[in-house]
C-alpha cells in the first residue's frame, strides 16, 4: 500500500516527534531537578522517566490520527501515513512541548459528505478516549503531596516567597472536564494546583490531549469539527464556520487596542490590528466592502469593550491560530454532491463530539505571567 520510504519517513517523524516530547517533558516535569547544577543536558536516567509523559502524549496523538487513517481505509479514501512534527525547542531556552502534533493528508477527493463527516469525527473521538483514560488513571493515582518537593525543594522552606523574575511563572487553564475528573477521582490532598500540573506528567499529558482535541473540534472550516458540522448542517456550514470564528477572533483580541494605551502607541497598533483582521478574512469570499465592514465593526466593538471594561482582556495566544484558519486552512469546506441527511446513529455522533468539545474547551489553556 506504501512504499518503503515512506514508512521510513513517517517512521523517523514517529521516532523523533517522541525523542522531542521526552526532551520536552524532562523540561516541564521535571524542570532543574533533571541536573546537577542546571544547565546541563538531560540525564539518560531522566530521559527514561520523562517518557511517562512522552509515550501517553504521543500515544494519544497516534490514536487520533490512526482514527482519522483506518475510517479512510474503511472508506476506500486515501491518504498518507500520520505526519508526526517534531518541535523541541529547549537548546534555545524556549519553553515547547515537543511536537507541533500530526496530520494525514488525503490523497483523493472525498466525494461525500457521510465519509467527510466519518473521518473527521473519527479522530477526535479515538484520541479522547484514551485520553479520559490516561487522565482517570492520572488523578486517581496521585504521588503523596510531598511529592513537588521533590521537583521543587525549595517549597518546604518557610521563607520561600516565590521566583525571581528569570523564572518562567506558568500554569494551565481551565477546562470543564479536567476540572469535574479532579473532584470525582483526586484525592483533594494530593490534587496539585493548576501551576504545578506540569510536574505530573499524565496529567499534564492528558490536558495537552483534551487542548489539542477541542482544538480540532473547532466547528470551523476544514478542522475536524467543521467536518462534523458540515455533516449535520450542511446547508448552514459557511454561516457557522464564519460566525464561529468571528467570535472566537473576537475574543482572542480583546485588549488588543485600548483607550487606555498611550496615543503614539494606538497609532501604530491600530492599523497593523485591523491589517492583521483583514489578512484572517481575506480567503472568504466576501465583497471587500465586506470584509472591510466585519474587521472594521469588530476592532471597533474591541475597542469600546475596552472603554468601559478595561480589566477584560481576551487570551492573544488564539490569535496566531485565527491567522492560520483564516489565511491558510481557509474558513469553507470542500463542496460534495447531494446534501442527503445522515443517518440518526451518525447525528447523535455528531451531538456527542460537540458535547466533547464544550468539556475539552479552555478559553486561556496557558497562562503565562
Amino acid at each position: 500500500m506504501f512504499k518503503p520510504k515512506e514508512y521510513l519517513i513517517h517512521g523517523l517523524l514517529f521516532v523523533l516527534t517522541l525523542i522531542t516530547t521526552t526532551l520536552a517533558g524532562g523540561e516541564w516535569v521535571y524542570g532543574k531537578s533533571v541536573v546537577a547544577d542546571g544547565d546541563s543536558f538531560l540525564t539518560w536516567e531522566y530521559f527514561l522517566k520523562s517518557m511517562a509523559f512522552s509515550i501517553p502524549f504521543v500515544g494519544i496523538l497516534l490514536i487520533h490520527e490512526l482514527g482519522h487513517f483506518f475510517t479512510s481505509v474503511y472508506h476506500k479514501v486515501k491518504c498518507s501515513l500520520p505526519y508526526f512534527i517534531p518541535a523541541w525547542l529547549g537548546f534555545i531556552g524556549a519553553p515547547s512541548i515537543g511536537t507541533f502534533g500530526a496530520i494525514i493528508r488525503m490523497k483523493t477527493h472525498v466525494d461525500s459528505r457521510k465519509k467527510f463527516f466519518d473521518i473527521g469525527v473519527a479522530g477526535p473521538i479515538s484520541g479522547f478516549v484514551i485520553a479520559l483514560g490516561v487522565l482517570i488513571y492520572g488523578f486517581s493515582t496521585l504521588p503523596p503531596a510531598d511529592y513537588i518537593y521533590a521537583v521543587h525543594p525549595e517549597y518546604a522552606n518557610p521563607d520561600f516567597e516565590g521566583y525571581g523574575e528569570d523564572v518562567l511563572d506558568f500554569e494551565l487553564g481551565g477546562n470543564f472536564l479536567f476540572w469535574a475528573l479532579g473532584e470525582l477521582l483526586a484525592d483533594p490532598e494530593r490534587m496539585p494546583d493548576m501551576s504545578e500540573v506540569i510536574h505530573y506528567p499524565f496529567l499534564f499529558a492528558g490536558y495537552l490531549a483534551l487542548f489539542f482535541t477541542a482544538l480540532n473540534l473547532l466547528p470551523i472550516g476544514q478542522l475536524d469539527g467543521g467536518h462534523v458540522v458540515f455533516g449535520l448542517f450542511p446547508k448552514h456550514h459557511k454561516q457557522i464556520s464564519i460566525a464561529v470564528f468571528t467570535l472566537f477572533l473576537a475574543y482572542a483580541g480583546v485588549g488588543m487596542i485600548s483607550p487606555v494605551m498611550p496615543v503614539e502607541e494606538l497609532m501604530i497598533r491600530i492599523p497593523i490590528y485591523v491589517g492583521f483582521l483583514y489578512l484572517c478574512y481575506s480567503r472568504t469570499d466576501f465583497t471587500l466592502q465586506t470584509k472591510l465592514s466585519i474587521v472594521l465593526t469588530l476592532a471597533a466593538v474591541q475597542y469600546l469593550l475596552a472603554f468601559f471594561k478595561p480589566e477584560w482582556e481576551g487570551y492573544q495566544g488564539w490569535l496566531f491560530f485565527a491567522f492560520l484558519l483564516g489565511r491558510v486552512m481557509g474558513l469553507r469546506h470542500p463542496e460534495v454532491s447531494g446534501i442527503k441527511p445522515l443517518d440518526t446513529n451518525r447525528k447523535i455522533i455528531g451531538w456527542i463530539a460537540i458535547l466533547i468539545f464544550a468539556l475539552c474547551f479552555s478559553p486561556k489553556p496557558f497562562i503565562f505571567t
